[in-house]
């Protein structure tokens, strides 16, 4: 579904990703893993469309990957990245008010109610449905990062990018999360691209497991070489139990 082909990435003389190639299929869960300062966090931005390739293409079935952010890409950072002055509805709203009056942000009658149900479907499911008046200031951090991936979900994307979404919630409430975004994952059929520093964490949760790494280093220049994937394992058994365990869920 997803191809990158030669993908570079460069910042004025500094080379953060050289030589990328991957293609990654329809519904598969990638984490990506490597050291601090190796473009994990680069990769997310160009296929998110936030940054260009300096070099190299990147397709979505085919065609060339639009060059702004789309709907059908969705996205969840570390930081909680909802809206402090609106409510747990009206974050998760938003979405659909931006897409359908840009100008105003806001919907009227029937527009306004059938977006209104569609949120609350959404946070039914990443278990928000009792907190739809809360204020961003008055959850904990779990529940905010439950309404970050309701943000990111509401437009139905085909792909969503996690930035080490995890890293800052607790053991338990992790845990948690991990079950939340699985349950998400198979449910509405996503594609994830995950970045994590937690190597048990990306075994645990992906399908298949990057590491970007820098393959050769200048100590006069450490910048003229940009990281690369230099392991690229794919967990067959894991993927074909997924495939099993969602073929057998009754509709």
């Amino acid at each position: 579904m997803l191809s990158l082909t030669n993908v570079w990435v460069e910042y004025g003389e500094k080379v953060v990703l050289e030589r990328i190639t991957l293609d990654i299929a329809e519904g598969a869960f990638v984490s990506v893993i490597g050291p601090s300062g190796a473009g994990k966090s680069s990769l997310l931005r160009v296929i998110l469309g936030q940054d260009q390739p300096s070099r190299g293409r990147i397709t979505l079935d085919g065609q060339p990957l639009p060059a702004e952010c789309g709907p059908d890409r969705g996205v969840v950072f570390q930081r909680y990245s909802v809206f402090p002055h609106l409510t747990v509805l009206g974050n998760t709203m938003l979405g659909l008010e931006l897409a359908s009056a840009p100008f105003t942000a806001r919907l009227f009658g029937s527009a306004r109610r059938e977006a209104r149900a569609q949120a609350e479907e959404m946070l039914a499911a990443v278990g928000l449905a009792d907190s739809l008046n809360l204020y961003p200031s008055e959850m904990s951090g779990g529940m905010q990062q439950r309404l970050a991936i309701a943000q990111a979900l509401i437009k139905r994307p085909r792909i969503l990018l996690l930035d080490e979404p995890f890293g800052a919630l607790d053991p338990g409430i992790r845990a948690d999360m991990h079950a939340l975004i699985t349950r998400l994952w198979r449910e509405f059929g996503l594609t994830i691209v995950m970045v994590t520093h937690d190597i048990k964490e990306a075994f645990a949760l992906g399908t298949r497991v990057l590491t970007l790494d820098k393959r050769r280093h200048d100590p006069h220049a450490p910048q003229r070489y940009g990281a690369g994937v230099i392991y690229d394992i794919a967990l067959t058994r894991k993927a074909e139990a997924e495939r099993s365990a969602t073929l057998e869920t009754p509709a």
